[in-house]
């Protein structure tokens, strides 16, 4: 899922201070998972912007609406009619989602709540680690699934710098080196041969941005934009 965190409140505040209005638009899929930017966090979020505001004598209206995902033409249409009360949208989206609701013709201007981290895991309740860096060409079927793109620092494709100690990794000690977790599971899996073939360089040209992909049954619908 996307990770992210709410930016601090000074700053969010400081891109509130002009408006009197405000609607906070929450997400409820990969944010609230993350207890960043669902419902909860929306509620949360407008009583501290509200209690600012009393503070410095300054009245505000909050509005905030939840839909269950931002980065969906599906789900985005009771917000149509929810945004014509209010001057700004403070959106609790990843950046995908913050982007996505801005562009609808009807929106007033929006501003991101969060900062988008990382496509991670939730390894506990409230601890998540980067896994995926979503970079086109995925070697997890050769790699043991370990990704060496995200989890080598250097994103090394064919095994490890000279600068691991201990299967510790150079660039932070207190990481295993990608490439000894990779030898490790594949040794213990029997398929240690899959590390003999060497790997080309990666295919930076597909990750050329902004990105699209057409599901092949949508060819004929959607042949005009590729």
């Amino acid at each position: 899922m996307i990770i992210a965190e709410r930016k601090p409140f000074a700053e969010i505040k400081a891109a509130l201070e002009p408006y009197e209005k405000i609607l906070i638009v929450g997400c409820g899929t990969c944010v609230a998972v993350c207890l960043a930017g669902g419902e909860k966090e929306v509620g949360l979020l407008a009583s501290q912007i509200k209690l600012a505001r009393g503070q410095n004598g300054k009245p505000v209206k909050v509005g905030e609406i939840t839909v269950e995902r931002q980065c969906d033409r599906e789900f985005m249409q009771p917000l149509s009619d929810a945004v014509a009360d209010y001057e700004i949208v403070l959106s609790t989206a990843c950046g995908a989602g913050v982007q996505f609701l801005a562009a609808m013709p009807e929106m007033k201007p929006v501003i991101p709540a969060l900062n988008t981290t990382f496509i991670g895991v939730n390894e506990e309740a409230g601890f998540y680690t980067e896994r995926c860096r979503a970079c086109h060409n995925c070697y997890l079927g050769t790699t043991g699934g370990i990704c060496p793109v995200t989890m080598c620092p250097k994103g090394l494709l064919n095994g490890p710098c000279g600068g691991n100690l201990k299967g510790k990794c150079e660039v932070n000690p207190d990481n295993d080196c990608a490439w000894c977790a990779i030898y490790e599971r594949l040794d213990r899996q029997g398929r240690l041969d899959l590390i003999d073939p060497i790997l080309p360089l990666h295919p930076h040209a597909r990750t050329t941005t902004p990105g699209a992909i057409i599901h092949p049954a949508y060819k004929r619908r959607y042949g005009g934009h590729e």
